[in-house]
């Protein structure tokens, strides 16, 4: 069993898919990256809504900012995971320990109005847009 293990983490490395997006991307974040902060953000009339996924991340471990209109979050992550056969033995033991963080430019935001809710893993935030000054016509003196 503990062979299997060991031989599935080398199958991935050596995945000519797995390898090629890791010598394309290297260490820049992107979809094939498991430590990004997975997000959605949809401009409305009115607001922005952003979803992020923040599986097995508890409120205590989640910063948000906005300033200079740039929406900021920070997470920490401290897991830890067994893995053990019928007989109880145990075979691997796994910890997971890490920060991620994003930022994004949203502007014309009404600081005072954001809301932000946990719910399932997802973190939803909504920004609300700031009202605009009626446009008006300028006469050239």
């Amino acid at each position: 069993m503990a062979n299997e293990i060991t031989n599935e983490a080398n199958d991935r490395r050596l995945d000519p898919f797995d390898r090629l997006a890791r010598q394309f991307f290297g260490n820049y974040p992107s979809t094939f990256n498991d430590k990004v902060l997975r997000t959605d953000i949809k401009e409305r009339e009115h607001d922005y809504v952003v979803a992020i996924d923040v599986p097995g991340i508890e409120k205590k471990d989640i910063h948000l900012n906005y300033d200079n209109d740039t929406l900021s979050i920070s997470v920490r992550k401290d897991s830890f995971g067994d893995h053990e056969d019928k007989d109880g033995n145990l075979l691997m033991s796994e910890r997971h320990y890490g920060r991620m963080s994003r930022s994004y430019r949203l502007p014309n935001v009404d600081s005072s109005s954001i809301t932000a809710k946990n719910d399932n893993g997802i973190l939803t935030i909504t920004l609300p847009k700031r009202a605009d000054s009626a446009a008006s016509h300028i006469e050239i003196e």
